[in-house]
């Protein structure tokens, strides 16, 4: 196979290289079959991207090599590339504004794929047509076990804290985390970010007294050992979360996977909710985009504290 092959995307014209290049070594998992998975999932996965600065997590060498963090824009951005810049106060690399991706379509998508984009990781905010941020749409909850736990005891919390939204008349709907956990999202009316922050982590706290065996709200990592720990602050707006139906760095080509309750209430073992790039293909075959009611105009307000 050549080196670069150049193709038309979307009417754009890409050239893409090292297909055969191995990113995933334990299975043999190749550039080229990355590069088909984010343009088989594109239909359901770019209404979650559009909008969102996205911050990339790139592994040029393979999921075992080096990996980056990318937030800014690279040099050779294609013109066509939707980019926003935005300021970033209090930059741990002294910078006052960063040139965003904002992956809009299709060509995008495969553009940063064929750059080890591995992970797309969003903020639960949007900007508008003028570049400017709006509040945060979507509160979310990201559910990391501390082993011996595992995702079976993160579907447990998930039902408790299902709950306890629908009690503050909030819907719930839950992801893999395409890693160890899982995370829970409900759709809210845009609001600023500090207060989803501080409405995260009173329900967080709550659930801690109330279960104190189970759950822990608090950062720090000697308290999670057998517990779950409800990371509320994914809900700060300098912070992003994996996207929907985005790969993960792991041995397997494993994928943030949107879920059904009743995947969330049968799961016995972990392996019940591991979910490979081509079985996400034929989940979203059979049962559309789960995630879709995220993208709905009708937000409930998120409630007074």
């Amino acid at each position: 196979m050549p080196q670069r092959v150049a193709v038309e995307v979307g009417g754009r014209r890409l050239g893409l290289s090292n297909l055969e290049k191995v990113l995933y070594p334990e299975t043999g998992f190749t550039k080229a079959e990355v590069i088909d998975y984010y343009n088989r999932i594109a239909p359901v996965m770019l209404p979650h991207l559009a909008n969102r600065p996205a911050t990339r997590k790139r592994y040029p060498d393979g999921v075992d090599g080096p990996f980056f963090f990318e937030k800014n824009a690279p040099s050779h951005t294609p013109r066509w590339v939707h980019t926003v810049t935005l300021p970033v106060p209090g930059s741990t690399m002294d910078r006052e504004v960063i040139a965003y991706v904002v992956v809009d379509d299709l060509a995008t998508l495969v553009w940063l794929a064929n750059l080890a984009a591995l992970e797309l990781h969003i903020p639960q905010w949007t900007v508008s047509s003028r570049a400017k941020p709006r509040g945060s749409d979507l509160l979310v909850f990201d559910l990391d076990p501390g082993p011996p736990a595992t995702i079976v005891e993160c579907t447990r919390v998930a039902l408790m804290l299902r709950d306890l939204l629908a009690d503050d008349g909030l819907q719930a709907y839950p992801k893999t985390s395409g890693s160890k956990g899982m995370q829970l999202y409900a759709p809210i009316k845009p609001i600023d970010g500090d207060k989803t922050s501080a409405y995260a982590k009173s329900l967080a706290a709550r659930l801690a007294k109330e279960r104190p065996r189970d759950v822990v709200s608090q950062m720090a990592k000697n308290l999670r050992p057998g517990k779950v720990f409800v990371d509320w602050s994914q809900n700060n707006s300098a912070k992003t979360t994996v996207a929907p139906y985005s790969l993960r760095a792991r041995p397997l080509p494993t994928v943030s996977t949107p879920l059904t309750w009743d995947e969330v209430e049968s799961c016995e073992s972990p392996g019940d909710l591991r979910f490979l790039a081509s079985e996400v293909l034929a989940r979203v075959k059979d049962h559309g985009d789960l995630f879709a009611p995220l993208l709905t105009e009708r937000r409930p307000a998120l409630p007074r504290l």
